[in-house]
């Protein structure tokens, strides 16, 4: 491992620890002051927000000035915030408004951050390492999943606010290392100039536009991230440790999966395999919307999270391989507010779900809606059942 990935895989995965153990935080936060679905809702949409509002700017921004400089600044973005809810905290008492706007601030710092950083892995690695570079970045992300919850569930239990106060000095951590990236490639050419590039780029390739959408509608319908403080306190009866592992299960299975992709990596028919694995994702969604058990549970998200492992590394490899390094800034951010739709808006599909049709009925309902999403982009876009992963290699090399 080059000194340049190390920096960048402990970029990652201090970032994502910082948010991990806040999104436990939050949620049990909010849920506790409201008592409502409902603003688990809206704490996802808070969330979302800021990448669709962004995303343009952030990926052209990626792509103009030193990728370095802009995660940098974004990190010391989320920094100030979440040290400034440490000092609120103290001062006043549980309350849903003050969460949606650090969220808000939050969401825009990473909205101009992750492209930014998703775009500079190619710059710290050769083309021949870089399929493996991909599975070791996700794989740490994934420990990161893994571990937050875990540790943001035990110490809110102790004392919620320092949650916050260890989430400040992970992203400070972050900050200080990410001035050493390397500064990555900028714009050149009067053709690359455009702030909308990359979504005609996205828009012109149909193996990319099926990916990304096939991840937005699925993720989107079988996320269950909101549910889990409802699952976690009236449902399962575990209380925040619980929730915090509740949460973490899913980073469980997908660490082990990245681990394995990080020494082996994915042979022929890569599209099929990435189709049947988001299909066993939605499988698992449903035995975790129906179980009454906190084991069987805690079993299905580590099963969601393994499928959804290779799916995030077929698509993250993919995007990256066949992007100029010049384009890959705006390329990143599209990707990112696929990834953010996906996710925080999911979160608000879910809670909205469930404050009409009740949890278990949502989280069923999101499940059983992946699988037919599976089936749908299995017809519209056939070139994910023929792509193979060599491929996508092979482009990278001659593209770096």
């Amino acid at each position: 491992m080059t000194p340049a990935l190390g920096r960048f895989l402990a970029i990652r995965s201090a970032d994502e620890l910082a948010s991990q153990m806040l999104s436990v935080a939050i949620g049990w936060y909010v849920y506790s002051a409201t008592h409502s679905p409902m603003s688990l809702a809206y704490a996802g949409l808070a969330q979302f927000l800021p990448n669709a509002a962004m995303a343009l700017i952030a990926g052209h921004a990626a792509d103009r000035f030193p990728r370095r400089t802009v995660v940098g600044c974004a990190l010391a973005a989320q920094t100030v915030c979440v040290t400034a809810f440490y000092f609120s905290t103290a001062v006043s008492a549980p309350a849903a408004r003050p969460v949606y706007l650090l969220l808000l601030l939050l969401g825009a710092a990473r909205a101009f951050g992750s492209p930014a950083m998703s775009a500079a892995l190619p710059g710290v690695v050769s083309a021949q390492d870089f399929p493996r570079a991909v599975a070791a970045s996700s794989s740490a992300l994934q420990i990161s999943t893994l571990a937050g919850p875990a540790v943001g569930g035990v110490v809110y239990a102790l004392g919620g606010r320092a949650v916050f106060a260890i989430a400040a000095g992970l992203y400070f951590v972050a900050m200080t290392q990410a001035w050493r990236l390397p500064s990555g490639s900028r714009m050149s050419g009067p053709s690359d100039q455009s702030i909308m590039a990359g979504i005609r780029y996205v828009r012109s390739n149909r193996l990319l536009l099926g990916l990304l959408s096939l991840d937005l509608f699925a993720v989107l319908l079988g996320g269950v991230a909101a549910l889990l403080p409802i699952y976690a306190k009236d449902i399962l009866a575990v209380g925040p440790i619980g929730l915090g592992c509740l949460r973490c299960a899913p980073g469980a299975g997908a660490a082990v999966v990245g681990i394995v992709l990080a020494r082996r990596t994915i042979g022929h028919a890569a599209g099929r395999l990435m189709l049947w694995c988001v299909a066993g994702f939605g499988l698992a969604t449903v035995v975790f919307a129906l179980s009454a058990s906190f084991w069987l549970s805690l079993a299905a998200l580590t099963a969601a999270g393994g499928f959804d492992m290779v799916s995030m590394v077929i698509r993250h490899t993919l995007v990256q391989v066949a992007t100029p390094d010049a384009m890959r800034g705006r390329v990143s951010a599209i990707n990112w507010v696929f990834i953010g739709a996906s996710n925080e808006l999911g979160e608000f599909e879910s809670g909205a779900t469930a404050a009409v049709f009740g949890t278990v009925p949502a989280a069923l309902l999101g499940g059983l809606g992946t699988l037919a999403v599976v089936g749908l982009w299995a017809f519209l876009f056939p070139e994910l059942r023929r792509k193979q992963t060599s491929v996508q290699f092979e482009d990278y090399a001659h593209s770096h």
